[in-house]
C-alpha cells in the first residue's frame, strides 16, 4: 500500500512474519484528509480442479461442514455480490489457478471444457494460470481461453465451445523462444474511477511438476521478480490498487479457516520480496485456507475444490489511488442454498452427453482405501518448534504401484513399480468402484513406461526421494529400510545422501546389487524426470505401455474385492532391531 508512512512501518518490521489477518489499518492524518473511499469487493477462488458436481469423502468437507459444487458455489457468488446494481459492479471475482486440470470425469472426458463454461456462468473475471492449466500443453491451455473444437476428439458434447470469457492471466510464463508471455501479464478493473490491477502469477516450479510435453517451449521466471516489474509497470498507467493472483501457497500449522497460525512455505519469502506496492496475494496451489498478513500485505486462501470463497473487502484512497484498508473472509459454499439452475442445466448436458460409461463398476473393495500418508520418521522441527516428518507409504499408492507392475511384468519383464504421489488424487471408497471413481484417482492419463535402471540408479533414486520431499509408493515386490539418522543428499548431488541403508533394498527378496539391471514400472511424468527425479531419464531401454487409468481398473477388476495393502514395504532403523 503507497501510504508512506505504512510502507516504511510494513517493512520495518522485526520478523516480517505471517499473522492472521483483520485489517490494514489507515493512517489518521490520511483518514481525516480523505474523501470517502471507494469500496471494492474481490471474491476468490482457487484449486477446483473441475470439480463441478459435490465432491465426495474428506475433499467434500470443511471447517465441519459438507461443502463444494459448482451449482453451490454459482450460489455463494451471487448472494456474496449483494442484491443491487451498485454492489455487483463494485464486485470482482477472481482465481488463482488450477481450476482446470486434474479434473473428474465429468470435466475431463471433455478436456475440460464443462469447468470453463460454469466459471463463465459463475461470473469469473479474471484468474492467474495454475500448473495443472498446462497438463494438455500451451496450445490447449489457448484454446481454453480462445474457444474452438479439440483438434482430436472435436466438440465431443455435439455443441460449440466458445472458450472462456474471463480472463487468464500469468506474468511469468514466456514462450522461450521470443521471451514474449503466453497471455496476458495483467489486467485492470476500473471501479467508480478507480483502476485495480491485477497480476497473473503462475507457479514457477512448474516444469518440476507437469510432464515435459505439458510445458514444451516455454519459460517459467521467478514470481517476486516478475510481480515486481508488473506493479512498476501499472504504476506507470496510473495503478495504484495492485492485487496478485499467485499460483503458489503456504500452509498453517492447525489454524482454522480464517487463521494464520505457524504459517509457512514459499509464499512467504515471495510476499516479503513483493514490491510494497501490491497490496492483496489471492494465492492457492497447497489446497489450504487461510487468511494472513505478510509483510503489510494481505495474504489468502480459499482451500479447494469450491468449498470456499474468499470474501476481500477493500477501501481504496480516491486521491491517491491506492487500497488503505483490506480484509478477508473465508466463506463456506454449503450444500444447503438453492442450487444454481443455469449450472444444473450445464451439468445435466455433460452428464447425459457423458453416458453410462461413468457408471460402469469396475471393481469393488472390502474396505475404504485412501491415499492418506503414513509419517515415515520425524526430519527435524519447524520455526514453531513442532515436530516435521517425511511422508511415507499410502494404502492407495501402494495399491496403484501394485496394478502398475501388474500390467507390465508378464509383456515387459518388469520386476518392480514406482508411483509418484503426487498423482493419486482421491480415495477409494468401500464396496463397488465405478469407471468415473477410478478417473478421479488417476485422471492425468499418463502412459506407463518400463525401463532399465541399475542397482546404483535405484539407489540413487531412493535417495533423490528425500531431497524432493516426495516418497515413491512401491510396489509389493519391493523393501527397503530408511536410516533416521541419515544424510539428505543436496540437489547438486543427489546420489550421494544416506537415508537409504546400503544392503537393505531388495526386489523379489533378493538383494538389489549396483551393477546389476533392473526392468522397472513408473509413469511417463516420472520417467521424464518428474517431482525432480533427474535418475530417471537415464534408464535404458524404455517402452511404452498402457494409460495408467487402464492398468488400475484392470487391476480392481482382475483382484476384487480387493483390500487396502499392507504398510510394510518401508522400515526405519528405529523399527528394525539391531543385529
Amino acid at each position: 500500500m503507497s501510504v508512506p508512512g505504512m510502507r516504511r512501518a510494513a517493512v520495518g518490521l522485526a520478523a516480517l512474519a505471517a499473522t492472521a489477518f483483520t485489517a490494514v489499518a489507515v493512517h489518521p492524518n490520511q483518514a481525516e484528509a480523505d474523501p470517502k473511499p471507494v469500496d471494492v469487493k474481490l471474491l476468490a477462488v482457487n484449486d477446483l480442479h473441475g470439480n463441478l458436481e459435490p465432491p465426495t469423502g474428506s475433499s467434500g468437507t470443511i471447517d465441519g461442514k459438507t461443502a463444494g459444487g459448482a451449482e453451490y458455489l454459482a450460489t455463494q457468488l451471487k448472494k456474496l455480490r449483494g442484491t443491487t446494481e451498485e454492489e455487483r459492479e463494485r464486485t470482482i471475482t477472481v482465481g488463482a489457478g488450477d481450476l482446470i486440470g486434474a479434473s473428474p470425469l465429468l470435466s475431463a472426458a471433455f478436456h475440460d471444457e464443462p469447468t470453463i463454461e460454469a466459471m463463465n456462468l459463475a461470473g469469473l473475471d479474471f484468474t492467474s494460470v495454475g500448473n495443472h492449466e498446462f497438463d494438455e500443453g500451451a496450445t490447449e491451455l489457448l484454446r481454453m481461453q480462445n474457444g474452438g473444437c479439440h483438434p482430436v476428439d472435436g466438440c465431443a458434447d455435439g455443441t460449440p465451445f466458445n472458450g472462456a470469457k474471463f480472463q487468464y492471466l500469468s506474468a511469468n510464463a514466456f514462450k522461450t523462444a521470443t521471451g514474449q508471455p503466453l497471455l496476458p501479464p495483467y489486467g485492470i478493473k476500473n471501479v467508480d474511477g478507480i483502476k485495480v490491477g491485477f497480476i497473473g502469477m503462475t507457479l514457477e516450479g512448474t516444469p518440476q511438476i507437469v510432464s515435459q510435453q505439458g510445458v514444451a517451449g516455454l519459460t517459467f521466471a521467478d514470481e517476486a521478480d516478475t510481480a515486481n516489474k508488473y506493479a512498476r509497470i501499472l504504476q506507470a498507467q496510473g495503478v495504484q490498487a495492485i492485487v496478485v493472483l499467485l499460483h503458489e501457497g503456504g500452509v498453517q500449522n492447525g489454524g482454522g479457516i480464517n487463521d494464520c497460525t505457524g504459517f509457512s512455505g514459499p509464499i512467504v519469502d515471495i510476499a516479503n520480496r513483493m514490491d510494497p506496492a501490491i497490496d492483496v496475494i489471492v494465492s492457492g496451489h497447497t489446497h489450504a485456507a487461510y487468511n494472513c498478513n505478510v509483510n503489510g500485505k494481505l495474504v489468502t486462501s480459499a482451500s479447494s475444490f469450491g468449498r470456499l470463497v474468499t470474501d476481500i473487502d477493500l477501501k481504496i484512497d480516491r486521491r491517491t489511488k491506492d487500497v488503505i484498508s483490506a480484509k478477508a473472509n473465508n466463506v463456506v459454499v454449503t450444500r444447503d442454498v438453492p442450487k444454481d439452475t443455469a449450472t444444473t442445466d450445464l451439468i445435466t448436458h455433460y452428464k447425459t452427453a457423458l453416458g453410462p460409461v461413468a457408471d460402469k463398476v469396475v471393481g469393488e473393495t472390502t474396505a475404504a482405501i485412501t491415499k492418506t500418508q503414513e509419517n515415515l520418521y520425524q526430519t527435524g522441527v519447524d520455526a514453531n518448534g513442532k515436530p516435521t516428518y517425511q511422508t511415507g507409504e499410502s494404502p492407495l499408492g501402494n495399491l496403484i504401484a501394485d496394478a502398475q507392475l501388474a500390467a507390465t511384468d508378464n509383456e515387459q519383464n518388469a520386476v518392480a513399480a514406482f508411483m509418484n504421489p503426487g498423482g493419486v488424487r482421491a480415495d477409494v471408497d468401500a464396496g463397488p468402484v465405478t469407471y468415473a471413481e477410478a478417473f478421479t484417482v488417476q485422471p492425468f492419463a499418463n502412459n506407463l513406461v518400463t525401463l532399465d535402471l541399475t542397482g546404483a540408479q535405484l539407489y540413487c533414486m531412493l535417495e533423490q526421494q528425500f531431497t524432493v520431499a516426495r516418497v515413491l509408493y512401491a510396489s509389493s515386490t519391493v523393501h527397503y529400510v530408511v536410516d533416521v539418522n541419515g544424510t539428505t543428499a543436496p540437489a547438486t548431488s543427489p546420489c550421494s545422501g544416506t537415508r537409504v541403508v546400503r544392503g537393505s533394498l531388495t526386489i523379489n527378496g533378493a538383494p538389489v546389487v549396483d551393477t546389476a539391471t533392473y526392468r522397472v514400472t513408473v509413469n511417463n511424468f516420472l520417467s521424464g524426470g518428474g517431482d525432480g527425479f533427474s535418475v530417471l531419464p537415464g534408464g535404458k531401454n524404455q517402452v511404452t505401455g498402457m494409460i495408467d487409468l487402464d492398468a488400475f481398473t484392470a487391476y480392481l477388476t482382475a483382484k476384487s474385492p480387493v483390500s487396502p495393502p499392507a504398510l510394510d514395504r518401508i522400515q526405519t532403523t528405529a523399527e528394525v532391531p539391531a543385529a
